[in-house]
């Protein structure tokens, strides 16, 4: 196959995942839809109705759903390796492909994580942000393969951006699963949990689900930075120069390492712990979009 043959099977999967990605959607939206439209039955003990949730009503669904998540990663997944052969190169030298792989990564925490723990309550969050992230790719951040710019042909591209996107990945679940946490307890602060959230977790169980995918991807983000820097004494002949995204990366790390800090030598817990980890989470999203789109510096590469 030529490069251009590469080219375009990778584009038409990106697209065929994207289909699927709309499927699962479709999916999760039913077995939502399901858990709040619950039907009304005699209350045992008396004659009060109230609404109930028929979890073997939306199980099928769910399993198909999660069937539509396994086979859009794998689509998406041979999508990037075919832009990565098209190129000749790794698929990680604009923002399309930046993009296109994050939402791979993304995707592919949460589906990691899916093995150990019962997320499939947050697979309709998962699955828009999936679909506007590669929506967002292919209408507004698309760009034919090309050459690498001189300072990325480096086998630390390599290293520190695939560090760098597992990292963003898990951060980015982690973040989703706190908001979450600050939905549920604002909901009971106001009173019980509604029908449909008794299916959802704990809030003591979402505290320390984010608090541990914090943690373990964490050394990689520390990593992922020194890594940078390295590989910026190569390309540059410094290791630090404040260049905007260096710095949001480390402003970045100082906030994730804050809020490690926090629950573990002050004890932070609960709501504060959730909203210390949303805005960490805020300033990773900030350094990926903005900077990476409208930022100056050394670090502009996103092919815009």
């Amino acid at each position: 196959m030529t490069d251009s043959s590469w080219a375009y099977l990778s584009n038409y999967l990106v697209y065929s995942a994207m289909a699927v990605y709309t499927l699962a959607f479709f999916a999760h939206a039913y077995e939502t839809a399901w858990a709040v439209r619950a039907p009304e039955v005699d209350a045992p003990g008396g004659n009060l109705l109230v609404k109930t949730f028929d979890y073997k009503r939306t199980e099928k669904v769910a399993r198909v759903a999660t069937a539509f998540m396994i086979l859009g990663f794998l689509l998406l997944f041979i999508g990037v390796v075919a832009r990565g052969i098209s190129a000749g190169r790794v698929p990680w030298g604009n923002m399309y492909e930046f993009s296109i792989t994050g939402a791979l990564a993304f995707c592919g925490a949460y589906l990691f994580t899916l093995r150990k723990y019962d997320l499939r309550w947050l697979g309709l969050l998962v699955s828009i942000a999936v679909l506007l992230t590669l929506g967002t790719a292919i209408t507004l951040l698309y760009r034919p393969s090309a050459p690498l710019v001189p300072a990325l042909k480096s086998t630390w591209l390599i290293i520190h951006v695939s560090a760098a996107i597992v990292s963003g990945g898990v951060f980015l679940l982690a973040n989703i699963i706190a908001a979450a946490y600050l939905y549920l307890d604002s909901m009971e602060q106001r009173g019980e949990r509604k029908t449909w959230a008794k299916r959802l977790p704990s809030l003591e169980v979402l505290d320390q689900l984010s608090y541990r995918l914090v943690a373990f991807v964490f050394p990689l983000w520390t990593f992922a930075v020194i890594a940078g820097a390295i590989w910026a004494e190569h390309a540059w002949g410094r290791y630090w120069g404040w260049d905007p995204k260096e710095t949001w990366a480390f402003i970045t790390w100082v906030a994730y390492a804050a809020y490690l800090h926090a629950r573990v030598t002050v004890g932070w817990r609960g709501r504060k712990a959730a909203w210390l980890c949303l805005f960490a989470g805020s300033t990773f999203l900030f350094n990926y979009v903005y900077i990476n789109i409208w930022g100056t510096g050394k670090h502009t590469y996103s092919g815009l």
